[in-house]
């Protein structure tokens, strides 16, 4: 097994978090190094149980989302499980959940009964709401939160009906803004020595995003006079149609969008008051796009890259999920790794996206078994043997 390289190196985290929001954060946090220890019930993460696998509990849904983890399988609801949860607490840097907040108080896994045990622990947290908002113990999942935050709305289909994304957008941004202040809290105690709470609420978090263009007269102060940025919300705004297959193409500026029209044989259009100024193609989006719609018709795709790519026009062809594994430029920076896993086998994960110059993550572990990291994990907090066999009796 390869030692841990990344900038978080020597730094613990015990992850109670499940299924997708929570997992993601840990699993950016063990990339960049951290021992993670997942705490799972006995029976496991519900996404062990979710996609294709060769051994059960170890379906592909869960492989995508937890390796660089050790998994520690406790019956919480046993007292010696508890107790040997806060031992490992009392050994922490990071204690991380994403249950209601009244759960983990009830539990006595909240921040105030934490630090009196750890007083550097960062007790990071994420759920559907605000704490302390009206809405605080109200369950919350991906799709809930897409309809709330108008995500759907701005999905919606040609019927004008709302759709989700077909992807967990919310829980994703989520555990990826969860994990990023974890290393923000992370930075202030390595300057103040202080540990502190981090709340993330799924809800602020995706609005946050998604305000950034759509807000729109609402900056102002004046919503009803129009929200939404029209560019995004233009019918043409898609991959086109060529002549073989669909491509993506993007022009921002003057100069780019003459490049564009000249190689449409529609150079005149840069002239048209409508498609002159940024303002007139703001304005004006639906028929600006619409020249894109009716002009990548005229020759295949790969004619388009060869006349386009040359004169520095960002395109590129609009793969699906299965040319991903063929894409020229993934196969370049070997995206999909081959790995052999210990159990499932031969198996592909993805590449972590950072690079560090002088601390690169890597990855030390692959999706680990439920509870196959029992017996070692509970002797580095001390159990001894007889302790450990109480806690893992059945």
């Amino acid at each position: 097994m390869d030692k841990p390289t990344g900038p978080l190196a020597g730094i613990r985290v015990i992850d109670v978090t499940t299924v997708v929001l929570g997992p993601f954060a840990s699993q950016v946090l063990g990339d960049m190094g951290a021992d993670v220890i997942k705490v799972e019930t006995t029976e496991g993460d519900y996404t062990r149980y979710i996609g294709p696998s060769r051994t059960e509990g170890m379906a592909s849904y869960f492989a995508t989302l937890n390796r660089n983890k050790r998994s520690l399988a406790l019956d919480l609801k046993k007292p010696a499980a508890m107790r040997a949860l806060l031992r490992l607490i009392d050994t922490a840097d990071v204690f991380v959940h994403n249950m209601r907040i009244g759960a983990a108080k009830r539990l006595g896994l909240d921040y105030e009964s934490l630090r009196q045990r750890n007083p550097k622990l960062i007790h990071a947290a994420a759920s559907g709401f605000r704490e302390g908002s009206s809405m605080q113990e109200f369950p919350a999942y991906d799709d809930l939160i897409q309809g709330l935050s108008g995500i759907a709305a701005l999905n919606a289909g040609p019927d004008g009906a709302p759709r989700y994304f077909p992807t967990v957008v919310v829980d994703k941004l989520t555990g990826s803004t969860l994990a990023s202040m974890i290393g923000m809290a992370l930075f202030h105690r390595e300057r103040t020595g202080q540990g502190q709470a981090v709340h993330v609420p799924m809800m602020e978090t995706i609005l946050s995003f998604a305000l950034v263009e759509h807000l729109w007269h609402g900056v102002q102060g004046e919503p009803e006079k129009g929200v939404g940025y029209p560019r995004m919300l233009t019918p043409h705004r898609r991959p086109y149609q060529t002549k073989d297959g669909f491509i993506s193409v993007i022009a921002v500026s003057t100069a780019q969008w003459k490049t564009v029209f000249e190689a449409m044989e529609v150079g005149h259009l840069i002239e048209d008051p409508r498609f002159a100024t940024i303002a007139g193609r703001s304005d004006h989006v639906d028929a600006l796009y619409g020249t894109l719609t009716e002009g990548m018709r005229k020759r295949t795709t790969a004619e388009w890259i060869a006349i386009l790519r040359p004169k520095d026009i960002p395109c590129g062809p609009a793969n699906s999920l299965l040319d991903l594994f063929d894409d020229p430029y993934l196969k370049e920076t070997n995206f999909f790794e081959a790995v052999d896993h210990p159990r499932e086998g031969p198996s592909v994960m993805t590449a972590i996206p950072a690079r560090f110059s002088e601390t690169p993550p890597n990855v030390t572990r692959l999706w680990p078994g439920l509870g196959e990291h029992n017996h070692e994990i509970l002797a580095e907090a001390g159990c001894s043997e007889a302790e450990i066999d109480e806690i893992l009796s059945k």
